[in-house]
């Protein structure tokens, strides 16, 4: 497709946002990064186009980072009306992986670079659907599907599993299906109280679970503002517990 197809009508918003308020070196990464998209795709005409992944897109969650490397960022929230794209509240301090970000495996045609791959500690970057939300309590304020996590559910991150890339559970699955995997759900139970996924929701990357392309990744909660993660995006409880009451299934949330 053309760059002015591709941005149109999906990205061109995101251009008028990175002239608001931030800091010089993430408005030229941001316009860097629209630009690397916008030249990926094939060619389609405007007569004959074909459809996107994500056309029916209403909401979206927009997350920038300065550079590759970087482990800090900002979130916006949009929704799509009639008349186009709108600003959904203000911006959301992020940390994300301890070695920054690299291209994943989601709904974006694949790109050059740096991939994402199991335990490197980055970030995916790219076009995502959202999943479903998880948390430690029953019941959550969000119209995403929920789990309501228990001890026996984990996140196969077992580069091999036949389960690689789910949440499972042990009492289903059994106890050899989860041998090896570093993810428990319920943190605060298997890793000395963590709260990280007291509240969260499945970015889909890699959904067709290929080999070592990375698994488990979610939105979730920080520890702190210098914190990191191990591929995750993290924010503080207040602003995930605003994004998940916003999202909507019926709008076909993505996540970029």
């Amino acid at each position: 497709m053309t760059r002015a197809n591709f941005v149109a009508p999906f990205i061109a918003p995101f251009i008028a946002a990175a002239a608001l308020p931030v800091a010089r070196s993430l408005r030229a990464f941001f316009l860097a990064a629209l630009a690397v998209l916008a030249g990926c795709a094939l060619h389609r005409s405007d007569r004959n186009a074909a459809r996107l992944p994500w056309d029916d897109a209403a909401q979206l969650v927009l997350v920038v980072t300065p550079d590759w490397n970087a482990t800090q960022g900002e979130l916006r929230a949009w929704s799509r009306a009639a008349d186009g794209w709108h600003s959904a509240g203000d911006p959301i301090p992020v940390v994300v992986g301890r070695a920054g970000s690299a291209w994943g495996i989601g709904l974006h045609p694949a790109q050059a670079g740096t991939q994402k791959r199991e335990g490197d500690g980055r970030s995916p970057a790219g076009v995502f659907a959202i999943g479903t939300a998880f948390g430690y309590a029953g019941e959550a304020a969000t119209s995403l599907p929920y789990r309501a996590l228990t001890a026996d559910d984990w996140c196969i991150d077992v580069d091999g599993s036949p389960l690689y890339n789910q949440i499972v559970d042990a009492r289903t699955v059994g106890s050899a299906a989860i041998r090896g995997s570093t993810e428990p759900m319920r943190r605060d139970l298997h890793a000395d109280g963590d709260q990280a996924y007291k509240l969260g929701f499945v970015v889909a990357h890699n959904p067709q679970a290929r080999p070592a392309a990375g698994s488990c990744i979610f939105v979730h909660l920080w520890k702190s503002p210098d914190s990191t993660t191990s591929g995750c995006t993290a924010m503080t409880e207040a602003a995930l517990r605003r994004l998940l009451d916003w999202l909507s299934p019926a709008a076909h949330p993505a996540f970029v």
